[in-house]
C-alpha cells in the first residue's frame, strides 16, 4: 500500500512530462486519486492507499492530499522531487500510469462532472442539498463497483477491443452448433412460461 501523496505526486509528475502542468490543479488530483483507488479496489480487492475518500460538495476528495495542496487552490501544482517517486512499487506505478493514460487528459471540471454523475459520490451524499458540506466517506465497496465499470470502459476503448470482439463473433458464427433449435421449440417454451 502506498501513501496518497505519493500517488498524487505521480500524477503531477506525469502532467509535467506531458506538458499539461498548467491544468494540474488540486481538484484534478483529487479526482485522479478517486479513480486510482476505485480501479485498484476492483483489481486487487484492497485499497491503493489507506487514506479515506470523502463525498465533498465538488466531488470525491482525499482530505490529506487536499490539505497538502490547499495553498494552491486552482493554481498549477509544483513539480515533485524525483526522489519522492522512487518509493513507488512497480505494480502501483503501472496502475497509476494506466489511470493517467485514461483520465489524465481530462480537464479537472470534466472529471468533477463525471464523478458527480456516478453512484458512489451520489450515494454518500444522499439526503444532502447540492450546496451542503459533507465529510461522509465514500464506501470502498461502492468505489470497487465503480472500478469494475471503469475497467470495462477502458477495455472497450482499447483500439484492439473491436478487432478482438469481431474475431470472437466471427468464430462463434462459423462454429457448428450441436444444439440446434427445432421449429416450434421457442414458441412452445414461451407458451409454457405463460401458463
Amino acid at each position: 500500500m502506498i501513501n496518497c501523496l505519493n500517488a498524487a505526486r505521480y500524477f503531477i509528475m506525469r502532467a509535467y512530462e506531458d506538458g499539461i502542468e498548467a491544468e494540474m490543479t488540486n481538484m484534478k488530483v483529487q479526482k485522479l486519486l478517486y479513480y486510482a483507488q476505485s480501479i485498484h479496489l476492483a483489481l486487487y480487492n484492497e485499497p491503493l492507499f489507506e487514506e479515506e475518500i470523502q463525498a465533498w460538495r465538488y466531488g470525491p476528495v482525499c482530505p490529506p492530499a487536499y490539505r497538502f495542496y490547499s495553498d494552491f487552490e486552482a493554481k498549477q501544482l509544483p513539480i515533485p522531487r524525483e526522489a519522492s517517486l522512487s518509493q513507488l512499487p512497480s505494480d502501483e506505478k503501472e496502475l497509476l500510469e494506466k489511470v493517467w493514460e485514461y483520465f489524465g487528459g481530462y480537464h479537472a471540471y470534466r472529471l468533477s462532472d463525471m464523478t458527480h454523475g456516478e453512484f458512489p459520490w451520489k450515494r454518500a451524499r444522499r439526503g444532502l442539498s447540492p450546496e451542503g458540506s459533507s465529510i461522509e466517506p465514500i464506501l470502498p465497496d461502492d468505489m470497487k463497483a465503480l472500478g469494475y465499470q471503469k475497467l470495462d470502459l477502458i477495455e472497450r476503448d482499447n483500439p484492439t477491443y473491436n478487432a478482438a470482439m469481431s474475431e470472437v463473433l466471427k468464430n462463434a458464427l462459423a462454429a457448428k452448433s450441436f444444439n440446434r433449435i427445432r421449429k416450434g421449440e421457442v414458441h412452445d417454451w414461451l407458451n409454457s412460461l405463460l401458463d
